[in-house]
C-alpha cells in the first residue's frame, strides 16, 4: 500500500476541509480554500453557524497535521495544488498561476544575480496568489526579507496573504490597481509574471512614459515602468514577458525607455512545451536599473531553454550560465 508523501497528506487535509466548508457555507471551492487556510493558520475554526457534524469533521482533519512539521516549500506546494484545482474549476482567464518550474528557475536567477546578502526587499506588483513571490523567497532563504505584493483581485490577494502566512513570510499586501500610485518604498528586487494585454484606464496610463500614442496602452509595458520607478538604483528586475515583447508596434518606445533607465542583463526563452499555444510562449527578461554600481555585461545572457525534463540539455545550459556569472558578476 502506497504511503502518502507529506505534501500529499497536507493537500488532502486542505482539499477535504475546503470541500466541507464549500458545501456547508455555500461558497465556491476557491473561496473555501481561503477560509480553510485561515483556519489552519489561526489554529481554530473561525466560521460561525457550522453544524456540529461539520465542526467535528474539520477538527479531526486539522488535528491530523501539524504545520510546524512541514518546511515552507512543502506547505507552498500543498496549498498550490489546492489553488490549482480551484482555479481550474473556476476557469477564469485572469486567475492563473505561474508554473512551478518557471518559479524555481526564476528563484535560481534571482539568487545568482543578488549574491550574498543579509537583508533584501522584494516586490511582486502583480502578485496573484503569491506563488511566484513565495517560491522566490523560499529559494533565497535570506533571513531578513521585506516582501511586498500588489493585486487588484480581492480573492487572489486573500489567497496570497494566507499563502504567505502559512509559510511564515512577513509580507505586506496592497489590494489595489497596481498601475495606480503605490505607497511602497524602493526595493532591491522586483519579480513579476507580467499581465499581458491592454490597460483600460487611459487617464491613469497618461502619466506613464510608455503610454500608447493612440488607443489603450499595453499593461505589461506600464507594469515595467511602474516597477523601475519602485526599485533602487542598481536593483534587479525579473520579468516573465511575451516572446514578442520587442516585436510589437510599441517596441521602439519600450527599447528607448529601457536604454535610458536600465541595463538588459539577459533574455531567456522558456520551453514552448510549458504553454498550450506556442503563440503564447514567454521569456524571462532580466534588467538592472542604472546606478553607480550597475555595469554593462560583456554580453547579455541570451538563451533558449530546453524542456526542463531534459536533464542533460538543462545541465549543459546551467553550466554555460554559471560560466557567464563567473565572467560577468563574480569579478565585479
Amino acid at each position: 500500500m502506497k504511503t502518502l508523501s507529506k505534501i500529499e497528506n497536507l493537500f488532502t487535509v486542505i482539499n477535504e476541509t475546503a470541500d466541507l466548508l464549500a458545501a456547508e457555507c455555500k461558497i465556491s471551492y476557491i473561496e473555501a480554500l481561503a477560509e480553510t487556510g485561515e483556519n489552519l493558520f489561526q489554529g481554530t475554526i473561525l466560521q460561525e453557524n457550522l453544524s456540529e457534524v461539520t465542526v467535528k469533521s474539520l477538527e479531526r482533519k486539522y488535528d491530523s497535521v501539524s504545520l510546524h512539521t512541514f518546511d515552507k516549500e512543502e506547505i507552498r506546494k500543498a496549498y498550490q495544488l489546492a489553488i490549482l484545482k480551484g482555479l481550474k474549476e473556476g476557469a477564469q482567464p485572469n486567475h492563473q498561476m505561474t508554473p512551478d518550474t518557471i518559479g524555481l528557475f526564476l528563484g535560481y536567477l534571482v539568487n545568482k544575480f543578488i549574491g550574498q546578502r543579509n537583508v533584501l526587499s522584494i516586490l511582486d506588483p502583480a502578485v496573484g496568489t503569491g506563488n511566484l513571490l513565495t517560491t522566490t523567497l523560499n529559494y533565497l532563504a535570506i533571513e531578513n526579507t521585506n516582501s511586498y505584493g500588489v493585486e487588484v483581485d480581492d480573492l487572489l490577494i486573500r489567497l496570497a496573504y494566507i499563502n504567505a502566512n502559512l509559510q511564515e513570510h512577513p509580507t505586506q499586501f496592497y489590494n489595489q490597481d497596481s498601475l495606480e500610485r503605490l505607497l511602497i518604498d524602493p526595493v532591491d528586487v522586483v519579480v513579476c509574471d507580467l499581465p499581458v494585454g491592454y490597460y483600460p484606464n487611459d487617464l491613469e496610463a497618461s502619466r506613464y512614459e510608455l503610454k500608447a500614442d493612440e488607443g489603450h496602452s499595453y499593461s505589461h509595458h506600464l507594469f515595467m515602468e511602474q516597477s523601475i520607478d519602485h526599485i533602487k538604483e542598481d536593483g534587479y528586475l525579473f520579468f516573465i514577458v511575451p516572446n514578442s515583447l520587442f516585436e510589437t508596434k510599441e517596441a521602439p518606445k519600450l527599447n528607448k525607455y529601457l536604454k535610458e533607465t536600465a541595463i538588459i542583463q539577459g533574455f531567456i526563452k522558456l520551453p514552448l512545451s510549458l504553454f498550450k499555444d506556442e503563440r503564447h510562449g514567454k521569456s524571462i527578461l532580466i534588467l538592472q536599473k542604472k546606478g553607480p554600481e550597475a555595469k554593462m555585461p560583456k554580453q547579455a545572457i541570451l538563451a533558449e531553454l530546453p524542456k526542463f525534463s531534459n536533464v542533460d540539455a538543462m545541465n549543459s545550459i546551467m553550466k554555460q550560465m554559471d560560466q557567464w556569472f563567473k565572467d560577468n558578476k563574480d569579478k565585479n
